[in-house]
């Protein structure tokens, strides 16, 4: 007997199942179910059950994690992991902030927090504002120069319109909720400030939990989670857990930065000319405002992608870093204004390896300056690792390489399939190539594969009949010329076994004793040797050697006088041209200069005449 398939959430297979069912009774054996009136009230029944059923669909997927599609249902999750997603970043710069006076009897100026300086970016201007109390001093002469807490002459800017919310607190009794209703704040600018009564003017601070190492029962922490409408929400300790809660009658002061996000990255110039001081100054006053670091960092709020995977490896964390992933979701967790991306490895699996350290290769956001690149690490080791790794484990900073590849496609083209010139193809098939290394392989542990660009080249159009690819892996090398010395170029990847046909290893030119010379290994060998780049002679037998399973090419006494640029070109062919899988610190790039699309010319459609 069948049975009514409620499950489906297809109308028509519903209703076709409906239809059978009663078919089966002998009441409605050779009823006309079309001709009836009896289908309207089976297509009421199926709407019924399809609804129901999509309705069904709808909230089992939004009960999990993994497949939920609507954001706050997503959001709900990661708490629920104790993952807080980022909310949307303003733009940072770096200034440095000097007064010149005509009064030298005042000892010191005080720039009090969110301090406001203007930027133009696109025709378009953009606040940017301190985010802590900054001090200087008179050196005599009423030349100020102000300092962070730190000491530092570089002084962070935050962008952002400075906005303040008050709550008064109710009875214990009463459901107390404090809702900031802005989409657009940067909460790691929130400072929340409780005051006794309304008119009081001393308070407390209170700390974002996220930012608390440690908590007792003295501590003064709030939490603040995104809500359902986009809007955040405030909430406290209730007095047992998470420390000391506001009272009754309390005043709840928040202040933060409602922010433009990534619009307002790029800016290069800032004005100081509002800038108010806590301090009575007098005389004639100029303020400069010198930039050190172009504003960068701006971002949106955490993609629900990013959510959903970054969720369970922060729950994984558990506010310790012990694991490799421990460093890296931690370190994205707090830095990922300025960080794209974190790898980390044990010194047991370094090359060569080294026990009792954490290496740790950051990948910062485009034009995040070196200076703000060396507080960042200094801030991951001052706030994050000497308080919750383990002890004994230092941390060292190890820089990202590039590892580039140089790819040369041929495919075969039937001009008749298309309006497109071989040539507009071929730099169609370029740009999709250079467009897929830098959307997908441009973060650590990405793997190239060939197959996967092969389909998106042969998809492009009809008249592309078939394609095929040759990979190479180029790493640089910068040496110190007119001195003998040597060297070791690290690949990520095995290199393949010598040939007699094919060489494994080539370099671009450079100068030899006045020649201008490249390397290559000798066929069938792994010994590299010195050419002359014009006859191809011999110039130097042996001037070191290549490893193909770890990857090394080694150079012996290498002296040279020029290079053609800034470096020398080291390529290879990798053992597996298919995959190239880089480990640890190295990036995937593109080298658009040595990569190339050809095409042959297949009109593979074109019918012959055979004449007599």
């Amino acid at each position: 007997m069948a049975t009514i398939q409620s499950s489906d959430l297809d109308f028509d297979t519903i209703k076709t199942s409906l239809k059978n069912f009663l078919k089966q009774k002998s009441e409605f054996t050779d009823y006309d179910f079309e001709a009836s009136g009896l289908s309207n009230i089976l297509d009421v029944l199926a709407f019924n059950t399809h609804l129901n059923g999509l309705v069904a669909n709808f909230g089992v997927n939004e009960s999990f994690l993994s497949s939920a599609q609507l954001r706050s249902s997503v959001v709900s999750h990661a708490e629920n992991l104790g993952y807080y997603p980022k909310s949307k970043s303003g733009s940072s710069a770096t200034i440095t902030l000097s007064v010149s006076s005509t009064d030298t009897s005042t000892s010191s100026l005080t720039l009090p927090k969110f301090s406001g300086f203007t930027a133009d970016v696109d025709g378009t201007t953009f606040t940017f504002r301190t985010t802590e109390v900054h001090t200087a001093t008179n050196d005599g002469t009423g030349a100020f120069s102000f300092l962070t807490s730190a000491g530092s002459t570089s002084i962070p800017i935050t962008e952002g319109t400075l906005k303040t919310k008050t709550f008064l607190v109710g009875e214990t009794v009463d459901s107390q909720v404090y809702v900031i209703p802005d989409e657009n704040i940067d909460t790691t600018t929130i400072t929340v400030s409780v005051f006794d009564t309304p008119t009081s003017a001393t308070f407390t601070s209170f700390t974002n939990v996220n930012d608390a190492i440690r908590i007792n029962a003295d501590s003064t922490v709030f939490i603040l989670r995104e809500v359902p409408n986009g809007y955040y929400e405030l909430t406290f300790s209730d007095g047992t857990v998470l420390g000391k809660a506001p009272s009754a009658g309390n005043k709840i002061v928040v202040q933060y930065l409602s922010t433009s996000g990534a619009d307002a990255n790029s800016a290069s110039t800032f004005s100081a000319s509002s800038i108010n001081f806590d301090d009575d100054i007098t005389g004639t006053n100029t303020v400069t405002a010198t930039t050190v670091s172009n504003s960068a960092g701006g971002s949106e709020k955490e993609t629900i992608d990013s959510i959903k995977l970054n969720a369970p490896i922060g729950f994984s964390t558990q506010q310790r870093m012990v694991t490799a992933e421990d460093y890296k979701a931690t370190i994205l967790e707090n830095f990922s204004s300025v960080i794209k991306d974190v790898s980390a490895w044990g010194g047991n699996q370094n090359v060569p390896p080294v026990f009792g350290r954490v290496y740790v290769s950051l990948n910062f956001k485009d034009n995040i300056t070196s200076d703000t690149q060396t507080e960042t690490k200094n801030a991951i080791t001052t706030n994050l690792t000497d308080n919750l790794a383990i002890m004994s484990i230092d941390t060292e900073y190890v820089d990202p390489i590039n590892t580039f590849l140089e790819i040369t496609t041929t495919f075969n083209f039937d001009p008749d399939q298309t309006n497109l010139t071989s040539q507009a193809t071929e730099k169609l098939i370029e740009t999709t190539i250079e467009n897929f290394i830098t959307e997908n392989l441009s973060t650590f542990d990405s793997t190239f594969r060939r197959s996967n660009i092969l389909t998106k080249i042969d998809a492009l159009s009809t008249s592309i009949l078939n394609s095929s690819m040759s990979i190479k892996v180029q790493q640089r090398l910068t040496p110190t010329l007119n001195t003998s010395a040597d060297y070791a170029v690290n690949f990520p990847v095995k290199i393949a076994s010598p040939d007699d046909i094919v060489h494994r290893v080539t370099t671009t030119t450079f100068t030899y004793n006045g020649v201008s010379a490249f390397i290559k290994n000798k066929l069938s060998s792994t010994t590299l040797q010195i050419l002359n780049s014009s006859t191809s002679a011999i110039l130097v037998d042996n001037i070191g050697t290549y490893d193909e399973t770890s990857g090394v090419v080694s150079l012996n006494g290498f002296n040279i006088s020029a290079i053609s640029g800034d470096e020398i070109k080291v390529s290879i062919i990798p053992a597996d041209q298919s995959t190239v899988r880089p480990l640890r610190n190295y990036i995937i790039s593109l080298d658009t200069t040595v990569s190339a699309a050809s095409a042959t010319i297949d009109h593979q459609e074109t019918s012959s005449t055979i004449t007599s």
